[in-house]
C-alpha cells in the first residue's frame, strides 16, 4: 500500500482513503492494482461484490487495498485515468493532508445500480444512478475531460450525440 494515503473510518461511508500528504492538482494519488480479474475460475469472495470495478469490454476486477475504500462524492477531488496501460487516481484539485480521497462513481460508469448518497457535499445529488449518461447534463460536460479512453471509445456514439467529444 502507498505511504501517500491511509485507510481509516470515513464520515461518508465505512472506511475511506485519506491523503497522508498534500497533493497538487494533476498529481498521481495512487496506482490501482487491477491484477485480480474476476472470472468463473477467479470469483469474487462472497459479500465483496461492492468492491468490484467494471471496466472496458465488460472486464471486472476486484479492487485491492487501498483503492477499494475510495468513497463516492458528488464533489470529487480525484478521478481515475488509464496512463500507459495502468489505472491511476489523479487529483482534480489540490488536496491537503488529512482530506478524504473521493471520486464520482459515475465517471466512466455504466449500468443500473442506484443508491442514496451520503457524501455531504454541498452539491450532493442525493440519489445516484451509476451510469454516466444519467448524470445531469452540466455534470456530463464538467466530467467529459475526465473520461477514460476506453469509456470514450465504447460510448463514442452517445458522447458524440451529446457533443461532449
Amino acid at each position: 500500500m502507498s505511504r501517500d494515503v491511509i485507510v481509516k473510518t470515513s464520515e461518508i461511508n465505512g472506511l475511506g482513503v485519506f491523503a497522508a500528504r498534500a497533493f497538487a492538482a494533476g498529481d498521481v494519488v495512487l496506482t490501482i492494482d487491477d491484477s485480480f480479474e474476476v472470472s468463473a475460475d477467479h470469483p469474487v469472495p462472497d459479500g465483496e461484490e461492492h468492491h468490484c470495478d467494471y471496466l472496458e469490454r465488460g472486464r471486472v476486477v476486484w479492487m485491492g487495498i487501498p483503492e477499494r475504500y475510495i468513497n463516492h462524492s458528488c464533489d470529487p477531488n480525484v478521478y481515475v485515468l488509464t496512463l500507459s496501460g495502468v489505472r491511476r487516481v489523479l487529483a482534480r484539485r489540490n488536496i491537503e493532508a488529512g482530506d478524504e480521497i473521493a471520486y464520482d462513481y459515475c465517471v466512466n460508469g455504466y449500468g443500473d445500480v442506484v443508491w442514496t448518497c451520503h457524501c455531504g457535499a454541498a452539491r450532493c445529488r442525493q440519489t445516484i444512478h451509476s451510469d454516466f449518461f444519467h448524470l445531469p447534463f452540466h455534470l456530463q460536460r464538467e466530467y467529459a475531460p475526465l473520461l477514460d479512453h476506453w469509456f470514450c471509445t465504447e460510448r463514442a456514439r452517445e458522447l458524440q450525440d451529446l457533443r461532449l467529444v
